[in-house]
């Protein structure tokens, strides 16, 4: 790396630095700016996107918008696919419908569905966000070097800034240095911050060729038009995706020698040839159209006027970085440390939720309250999901690519292995299925509590859960009381465990009350918790407490009664139906920051599980 000259530049600080404000560093900007921390975030192009790009929200992400308060501009403007149609050939190569089947791996989504929206829109939404917090992107600015003090990068305290970035505003031609605490690399796959810093990407760029095209209220008798579409025919594969409006969305093999030959015979310009691979660099949307055409015979798909909004052509290349941080200071985010192919919809997601992975710790440890040694986490879950994306995407693109199976290729994909394939990559391909592995905020020695119905789980988000507020009687869900504000949730769930005495018995120290054993015993053990670290307990941790059905309750009445810590707020004290419970027993659950699920303790074990695990990253007298 070449070393700044710090004398002709103008100095600057900052605590974080994101460069590239594509999704991945507009996430990662707006979660700090929203969290405290004083954030830069800077772009070389000099002007928004505004049209295609990636266009596919799943159900996860649109849960994680939720947690930030961002849902609401993004339904609006999106087109939700419900519905997911498969066509193939029958035996003698004609096409048909094969099935027609609802979203999947949404079994326990929020939202269960997916959403066609531009790249362009999220962006929009993201900017607006960060404006209200004080913050813009600044651009056109290009880094030209970066430089890690290695005296001061031990260093995590508030006046130790050790990464210098020497940045060059193109607008102005001015140099400026940087110094900041932390630094993430957010700029695309041909990522600037990756290459300066040496970090290799492993893997391949498969032979795979597609085109992608965004087409303006075309003409169509082909039945799913407006439904999710995946064609496996003769002619090659495509995919159909109902944008917002009365757009769609096509993406389109071309590496297949029909395809190949097709084109040579319709297209004005014969396509450049390599062997019998197609030339990237000698197509336009024409060609894609009639490529479009060919596969989806015998319907038809027209197009008038000025139809074509945006086109591109790519190869699937599918690479994960050697390494997501560099000494805890530098991190790389989406497209900078993995790119995989656009037809599961996952590249948009996957980035940002590289981002709102990093964002809470970075600010956790920026604020004072955490460990440095928890950024050490991020590249623990992420690139561990990062090489399971890729070997889903493997399997994923091989069967979209593949020869369909008919009388004569008998040995090609059938329907049922698609289908299969779809389906049981399904809660990956939603985001619901994400799990990281065990480490010092996901640590599965504490699942010891009776979880009732399954559906929690340690490293997995925490499910949506029906819940009544106990003040007002509003029906809510605990998803909405789980905002990505920086706190941990202690989530107390009172279970129903009365044969071991915990509702029939009354503790002797409340007196004619008769506050219920289990509400006596469940705030002594979050007050000891709380007392292991400090008496400021809500700067970082929220207390919610989840009991019975109200109309088969008396505690309703007596709220006013219960200790404070469990009820700090009216709309902290929630009611479940009994037939519903998530836990059957007494349990404790903490949920992080990012909404998933770190330990679930039952009541006999959760002060020495609980008071363990935040020691495992927190500093004393930080709760």
């Amino acid at each position: 790396m070449p070393f700044l000259d710090q004398r002709r530049s103008k100095a600057s600080y900052t605590d974080v630095l994101i460069i590239g404000a594509g999704p991945a560093g507009l996430m990662a900007c707006n979660a700090l700016a929203k969290l405290g921390v004083k954030v830069r975030i800077v772009e070389k192009r000099p002007h928004n996107i505004t049209v295609g790009h990636a266009d596919g929200i799943q159900p996860r992400t649109l849960e994680i918008f939720q947690s930030y308060g961002l849902l609401d501009p993004i339904l609006k403007q999106g087109n939700q696919i419900h519905a997911s149609a498969f066509y193939g050939p029958d035996e003698q190569g004609s096409l048909q419908l094969k099935n027609r089947v609802a979203p999947v791996g949404v079994r326990d989504a929020r939202y269960p569905f997916a959403l066609a929206l531009p790249q362009s829109a999220v962006e929009e939404a993201l900017r607006d966000s960060m404006a209200a917090a004080g913050v813009q992107v600044e651009r056109p600015i290009v880094p030209l070097s970066i430089l890690v003090d290695e005296e001061a990068r031990n260093s995590h305290d508030g006046n130790a800034s050790p990464v210098h970035v020497e940045l060059h505003d193109l607008h102005s031609n001015e140099l400026g240095v940087v110094h900041a605490r932390y630094v993430i690399g957010a700029d695309g796959a041909h990522s600037w911050v990756r290459k300066t810093l040496g970090i290799a990407m492993e893997g391949e760029q498969t032979e795979h060729v597609w085109g992608v095209i965004d087409v303006i209220n075309p003409t169509s008798d082909f039945p799913d038009i407006r439904n999710k579409a995946l064609i496996h025919s003769e002619q090659g594969s495509c995919m159909i995706i109902p944008r917002e409006g009365d757009k769609i969305r096509l993406y389109i093999q071309l590496d297949d020698r029909i395809a190949l030959e097709s084109l040579s015979g319709a297209s004005a310009r014969e396509p450049a040839r390599n062997g019998q691979r197609i030339d990237k660099f000698s197509l336009g949307p024409a060609d894609l159209l009639d490529v479009a055409q060919k596969i989806l015979h015998p319907y038809t798909l027209r197009t008038e006027g000025d139809a074509i909004e945006w086109w591109t052509i790519y190869t699937i290349g599918q690479r994960i970085a050697s390494k997501f941080a560099v000494n805890d200071r530098i991190f790389i985010v989406g497209d900078a440390c993995h790119t995989h192919s656009p037809k599961a919809g996952q590249g948009m997601n996957a980035s940002m939720g590289d981002s709102h992975n990093l964002a809470w710790k970075i600010a956790a440890v920026v604020n004072g309250w955490a460990k440095p040694s928890l950024l050490e986490t991020y590249e623990h879950e992420r690139r561990r999901y990062a090489q399971d994306l890729i070997s889903f995407d493997k399997k994923w693109a091989k069967l979209f690519s593949g020869k369909p199976q008919t009388k004569e290729h008998g040995a090609g994909v059938t329907h049922e292995e698609f289908l299969e394939a779809f389906q049981t990559f399904g809660g990956f391909i939603s985001g619901i299925g994400i799990h990281y592995l065990p480490s010092t905020i996901t640590n599965t020695d504490y699942e010891t509590a009776a979880n009732a119905n399954g559906k929690v789980a340690i490293g997995k988000r925490f499910p949506p859960h029906a819940v009544i507020r106990a003040a007002d009687s509003k029906p809510v869900d605990l998803q909405d009381l789980l905002p990505a504000d920086g706190k941990f949730r202690l989530l107390a769930f009172f279970g129903d465990e009365d044969e071991m005495g915990f509702r029939s018995t009354t503790s002797s120290s409340v007196g004619e009350i008769g506050i219920p054993e289990v509400v006596v015993k469940l705030s002594a053990v979050i007050e000891q918790v709380i007392g292991e670290f400090s008496s400021e307990a809500f700067d970082v941790l929220s207390i919610l407490t989840v009991d019975g059905d109200p109309r088969e309750s008396a505690l309703i009445s007596h709220l006013v009664s219960w200790p404070l810590v469990l009820r700090s707020h009216w709309s902290k004290v929630l009611f479940e139906d009994r037939k519903d419970r998530l836990f059957s027993s007494p349990s404790i659950v903490v949920v992080r920051p990012d909404g998933y699920v770190g330990p679930i303790a039952s009541l006999h074990e959760a002060k020495t599980h609980l008071a363990r695990y935040f020691s495992g990253f927190l500093k004393r007298g930080a709760l």
